[in-house]
């Protein structure tokens, strides 16, 4: 009885992270879609067009331990609160940044929304903290399905805000500080409670070195980094890339959206094929497709090959980083959940500000034109499948009972 009342708190909880994903949630990929041409009207330096995303992703990371401990602390609620009003403050200097041609303005602003990038990585957490072991899977699952309604929300909203005032863009940041208002309506409703304390018996909390040297925990953050870096690398670069080989704006906004749909939509089985197939196949599948999208990409740039390789970019993103996360929730105890995800997003957005760093200089500085920065930026991929492929491998290989210790 008690697991049946556990179960139904996670469902609401879920149904309210499902609306807050779709409707907040909108706000990142429209960013990622403007973010590097936005960046790139106001860089002196063509080379420096993504960094403000790089900065969002950084913010996200500097974020990342402060957000999670706080939330430890406060709940769930209270830091989507303050993840919200991060983006609030970021959208605004955006904005501004823009009306007054300002790029390092431009830069403080994505700093600023890092920190709603840093709250909105919990969605999937705070997704799992009151479900029971058989629903957690398809609880993560299903609140990163809410992004398939941000993937049509958000390009198409930029179709209709990026024009919409003199100054290109700013109608987009102005529309984006809407939405975090809308967000902050919909948490006042999350009803999540605070982590239970260790009772007596329970195994100690471990320290963070404890917890990372884990090789499950390990295999988890590799594998989660990984998928969510590359996704990075190449979908950053993909409206430059897409825009320098000659096709519009549009064409751009359209390919994120095809994108991040596929992100997002597998999300409805994702969590029940874990449940199934095992955690281990899902994020090894998901490896591989990552793959795949690379092999697409560099075969031409046609804009049909751009389509399909941000499709399996986006289904393996899926693959791995859900199954990943998964994987990491099932391998602490709720008292030691403040400190292992925090330090796994430290760790993943990290992994992503280099990732974002790395996109701009491959897209536009590595070759003469956008065809060969488009080429490197995918040859990029390999060494880092190979490392969470190679990791995968390592621990399916590995003893059971030493898995978790």
């Amino acid at each position: 009885m008690t697991q049946m009342i556990d179960d139904r708190r996670a469902k609401r909880t879920v149904f309210i992270l499902v609306l807050a994903q779709a409707i907040i949630g909108a706000q990142m990929p429209m960013i990622f879609t403007i973010g590097g041409l936005a960046g790139q009207s106001l860089a002196s330096n063509v080379c420096f067009a993504t960094l403000p995303i790089s900065l969002i992703v950084l913010g996200s990371m500097f974020s990342a331990t402060p957000m999670s401990n706080f939330m430890q602390k406060h709940g769930r609620r209270a830091g989507f609160f303050v993840g919200a009003t991060g983006g609030i403050i970021g959208a605004a200097v955006g904005a501004y940044a823009l009306y007054t041609s300002s790029f390092a303005l431009f830069l403080v602003g994505s700093l600023f929304t890092g920190i709603y990038m840093s709250a909105h990585g919990f969605y999937r957490f705070a997704a799992a903290d009151s479900a029971s072991d058989a629903f957690r899977p398809k609880a993560i699952s299903y609140v990163m399905a809410g992004g398939l309604a941000a993937a049509v929300f958000g390009p198409q909203l930029v179709k209709v805000t990026a024009d919409a005032f003199v100054i290109p863009f700013m109608g987009t940041y102005a529309a984006v500080l809407v939405l975090n208002l809308v967000g902050m309506g919909l948490f006042a409703f999350l009803d999540i409670p605070l982590p239970e304390q260790p009772k007596e018996g329970d195994r100690p909390s471990r320290s963070r070195w404890e917890l990372i040297t884990t090789p499950r925990i390990a295999v988890a953050v590799i594998c989660a980094t990984v998928s969510y870096a590359l996704m990075n690398l190449m979908m950053t670069s993909t409206p430059l890339a897409v825009v320098g080989c000659g096709y519009s704006q549009d064409n751009a906004a359209d390919v994120v959206s095809g994108h991040v749909l596929a992100m997002f939509a597998p999300s409805f089985f994702t969590g029940h094929l874990i449940a199934r197939f095992g955690v281990e196949k899902i994020v090894a599948a998901g490896l591989l497709i990552l793959a795949g999208a690379g092999a697409v990409a560099l075969q031409d740039v046609a804009l049909e090959n751009f389509f399909i390789a941000l499709i399996l970019l986006g289904v393996g993103w899926n693959f791995g980083f859900i199954g990943a996360t998964t994987m990491l929730t099932m391998s602490h105890e709720p008292h030691e959940r403040g400190k292992m995800q925090g330090m796994n997003d430290l760790i993943v957005f990290g992994g992503v500000t280099v990732a974002s760093l790395a996109s701009g200089g491959l897209m536009n500085c590595s070759g003469g034109d956008a065809v060969q920065g488009w080429t490197a930026v995918n040859l990029a991929m390999a060494p880092f499948l190979v490392l969470a492929g190679g990791a995968l491998i390592w621990l399916v290989l590995r003893p059971t009972e030493e898995l978790t210790h």
